[in-house]
């Protein structure tokens, strides 16, 4: 797991009898009710109402942690929009920025 100031990478693995945006949610909840047991200067912590989920095969599972190991100095110079823009672009996935930054 990778926690920077604006976002979080977490590797997972998924089950299939799980949709995606409930396996979000129980982390989301989760993590939510425990970081505010951490003391009062996270009374108002909250996630984003959106996330990002991508799926890797197998075999490419060490370089991904590899990359995710490296993401606080990666965004010394990409900043985690930019890189989360080129992925959606890579992968041709639409997106309407209103809603991502919240």
């Amino acid at each position: 797991m990778t926690f920077l100031p604006d976002h979080i990478h977490l590797p997972a693995v998924h089950s299939s009898t799980c949709s995606p945006e409930d396996f979000i949610q129980e982390i989301k909840t989760g993590t939510s009710k425990w970081i505010k047991t951490k003391g009062a200067r996270y009374r108002d912590f909250h996630w984003q109402l959106g996330h990002g989920m991508f799926s890797i095969s197998p075999g490419h599972r060490s370089k991904v942690e590899a990359y995710l190991a490296g993401q606080a100095e990666h965004h010394k110079t990409e900043t985690f929009q930019d890189e989360y823009r080129r992925l959606l672009r890579k992968y041709g996935i639409a997106c309407d920025e209103r809603y991502v930054w919240d």
